[in-house]
């Protein structure tokens, strides 16, 4: 075969392959259409009668070259994207999703611009327990150059007979010593019917990870004009993470703080198992700022610092862990909490 024949052979070849994508995207119009009409008339987007039927015509007409099993495979895989044209088609883009909006999505808290490109920290107690204990601690965040103080007033826990929190007189307790030292107050919420009350005392209020998917809390919360930090769940893919975040902006609220907080796995080591590849799809696939909270991901001291330097280095917005004054007291979370010296060399070490 000479040169010629094949530089025309290919030429041919070229041709059909624009015939074949010409035909395509024509079949994919087709399908959008008809999909807009299933769905006017309810029906099922997937018929497999209809797909046979198909199938048994498109092999009756096969001459070959291909075997009718190489000819079905090829047409399963055109009517696999068809039918998944049809549901893109269908579902609506999320408005938490980068298809949305573009653009990061700046929070600003207290002078901080979270999600602006630099670290943030949010530091302070597991849980109050006294206005003395927080104010010490609130002092070292100060001191550290820090602006946001966290702190938890109603705390959901395994037992029932573990310790709550101490509540509104909690958030109370916050925010005397909070504005004593210019600090932003973070404290999750686990009731929707306190969130009118608490907002009086919270700059940012927090969903925790046992409240994911409390959907009334996520569309009260998104119904008021506070700052989010929600957590993903214990258990909870990330997509179901992104659809409880788009609860809170469905009600108007976009200024929303996703925190990945570590999954259950069959591991021991650690409390919980960081998933530090959430961060990086989470920054991929919505618009809003990412933390890491190092403290319950690992529930353990010595596992911080590398941690926290492991968030940032895959691109989290922020880190938060917990400061004790004496964590050998703690009435919750005693095993995992920074004493202050330990919070000093945190901080010293990741402004490296």
């Amino acid at each position: 075969m000479s040169n010629h024949q094949l530089d025309e052979l290919r030429s041919q070849l070229e041709e059909v392959n624009l015939q074949l994508l010409n035909l395509i995207n024509k079949r994919g119009d087709l399908v959008k259409d008809i999909g807009q009409i299933k769905e006017k008339q309810g029906m099922n987007r997937f018929d497999p009668v209809r797909e046979r039927v198909m199938f048994d015509q498109i092999t009756e007409k096969n001459d070959g070259p291909f075997e009718d099993s190489t000819v079905t495979h090829l047409f399963k895989e055109i009517f696999k994207a068809g039918l998944e044209l049809q549901e893109d088609d269908h579902r609506k883009a999320l408005l938490v999703s980068r298809k949305k909006k573009p653009e990061d999505t700046v929070i600003e808290v207290n002078g901080e611009r979270i999600g602006d490109g630099n670290p943030h920290f949010i530091m302070g107690p597991c849980a109050v327990e006294s206005y003395e204990q927080v104010s010490t601690v609130a002092k070292a965040v100060k001191d550290q150059g820090l602006k946001l103080l966290r702190g938890g007033a109603f705390k959901p826990r395994t037992s029932p007979y573990d310790f709550q929190g101490l509540g509104l007189e909690g958030l109370k307790i916050l925010r005397e010593a909070a504005d004593e030292h210019g600090l932003a107050v973070i404290s999750e919420i686990v009731n929707p019917a306190d969130i009118e009350k608490a907002v009086e005392y919270l700059d940012v209020i927090q969903i925790g990870a046992r409240n994911m998917q409390n959907f009334e809390l996520l569309k009260a919360a998104g119904s008021v004009n506070k700052p989010v930090l929600l957590k993903r769940g214990l258990s909870a893919t990330i997509s179901e993470f992104i659809n409880a975040a788009e609860y809170v902006i469905s009600r108007g609220n976009g200024n929303i703080i996703l925190c990945e907080r570590g999954i259950r796995t069959y591991e021991k080591a650690t409390r919980n198992t960081l998933d530090i590849s959430a961060v990086p799809i989470l920054k991929q696939e919505t618009h809003l700022p990412v933390y890491v909270d190092v403290t319950h991901s690992t529930g353990r001291r010595d596992l911080l610092l590398p941690t926290a330097k492991a968030a940032l280095a895959v691109g989290a917005d922020g880190v938060m862990a917990e400061v004790h004054p004496d964590p050998a007291v703690a009435l919750s979370d005693s095993a995992q909490q920074m004493d202050i010296p330990t919070f000093d060399k945190f901080m010293n070490e990741l402004k490296k």
